[in-house]
């Protein structure tokens, strides 16, 4: 990969990479690594990419690989959620909260909300990314959105 290419990808997918690493590994510094390591692999990476659509899916799916292989780690450790929603740029209060409560949802209901309402993947490109059948996206999707209702309507209560 050239260097001009590597810098726009990295420019253009930085935060994507990131957001995804974060989701499943709810540690900052751990997402940061993460990120780190998956440029690496893209300025190693030898063969040409079929466009943006396909870098980014390659992208994500390494941040996946990766996250999972950091989960195999003794010495992982959780950020408190609720901290680092202090630290982002959100619009408000009421947004801040319905991100630390996708946040505890458990993973797999979780990194799909993200990947498909954040990244705005469809069904079948998340189950590639997470080597499950389409359906399975969906199932999770629907529930991961009647856990989230559930917590949502706990707060407001």
């Amino acid at each position: 990969m050239k260097e001009a290419e590597f810098r726009r990808a990295v420019h253009t997918y930085r935060d994507v990479v990131f957001r995804v690493a974060y989701t499943y590994l709810r540690d900052g510094a751990d997402a940061d690594d993460v990120t780190q390591e998956v440029f690496v692999k893209l300025l190693k990476h030898e063969e040409a990419f079929h466009g943006p659509d396909h870098l980014r899916s390659w992208l994500i799916r390494v941040t996946v690989n990766e996250c999972r292989s950091l989960f195999r780690k003794p010495w992982r450790r959780v950020e408190d959620i609720e901290a680092y929603a202090n630290t982002l740029q959100v619009p408000d209060a009421q947004t801040r909260q319905v991100l630390v409560d996708v946040m505890t949802l458990p993973e797999k209901y979780r990194v799909p909300l993200v990947l498909f309402y954040y990244l705005d993947l469809p069904t079948q490109e998340i189950a590639d990314v997470l080597h499950v059948p389409a359906a399975t996206v969906r199932t999770r999707l629907g529930r991961g959105r009647a856990k989230l209702k559930t917590i949502l309507e706990a707060n407001d209560e």
